[in-house]
């Protein structure tokens, strides 16, 4: 992006605090950014070349939604846990293989895309935020959902296509959880509890491409109450 086109984007960005730099090729924040530092409350650099973004990031103490989705990142710094503000945070299609412990500070949070990447621990750092409604962990290289599950507020979890063989029974004390998206793992059928059929609050549940027959669900006991 030439230097033309990057000072139209910070004029516009001043006016409206949105600054939208997708496949810009950019592998570092330009230094003419500090000046949105207390303007902005979207930032969306999806699709660049970052590796990793710089500690200045928790600076925009005004931001409300983060899109770093489709860059090259092995990493996320501490400082985005200084962005008090932040609702929604995309990471997809990267190379992180685990979140940093200060997002667990992020109350407002209310979505969380951090599909297609590496991580291989379940990130427990979001169990507790009361206002996350959406948590996609979806084509990572998570195995095994902890019993601290049972704090996360979300409605729905998607973890389709990770290498999850097993599950904690707690995760049927999640108290708004809604749909489970669990397709494309490496479940049992003894790995789904009867208390997630019975006792949670799920109503979608989705299976497909397990090491089971899905038919073979009905047989497992609280599935009645589950179809009820």
């Amino acid at each position: 992006m030439g230097n033309s086109g990057l000072k139209q984007h910070l004029e516009t960005a001043k006016k409206t605090g949105v600054l939208k730099i997708s496949e810009g090729k950019l592998s570092e924040f330009p230094s003419d950014f500090k000046q949105l530092e207390p303007l902005l409350r979207t930032l969306d650099l999806s699709n660049n070349k970052f590796t990793s973004l710089p500690n200045d990031i928790g600076s925009y103490k005004l931001l409300k939604h983060l899109n770093v989705s489709q860059n090259k990142l092995v990493s996320l710094p501490e400082m985005l846990g200084n962005l008090s503000k932040l609702e929604s945070l995309s990471a997809c299609s990267n190379k992180l293989t685990c979140v940093p412990q200060s997002l667990s500070q992020l109350v407002h949070l209310k979505q969380v895309y951090l599909s297609h990447n590496l991580i291989t621990e379940f990130p427990t750092v979001f169990c507790g935020l009361k206002h996350l409604d959406v948590l996609d962990l979806s084509r990572n290289k998570i195995t095994h959902v902890p019993n601290r599950v049972s704090e996360l507020n979300v409605t729905e979890l998607n973890l389709n296509q990770n290498q999850i063989s097993s599950i904690s029974d707690m995760i049927s004390r999640c108290p708004r959880l809604k749909t489970l998206r669990l397709e494309e793992n490496c479940l049992q059928l003894s790995a789904i509890h009867s208390s997630i059929l019975a006792d949670s609050k799920v109503s979608i549940l989705a299976l497909d491409g397990n090491l089971f027959d899905k038919k073979n669900l009905a047989d497992t006991e609280g599935f009645d109450k589950y179809m009820d």
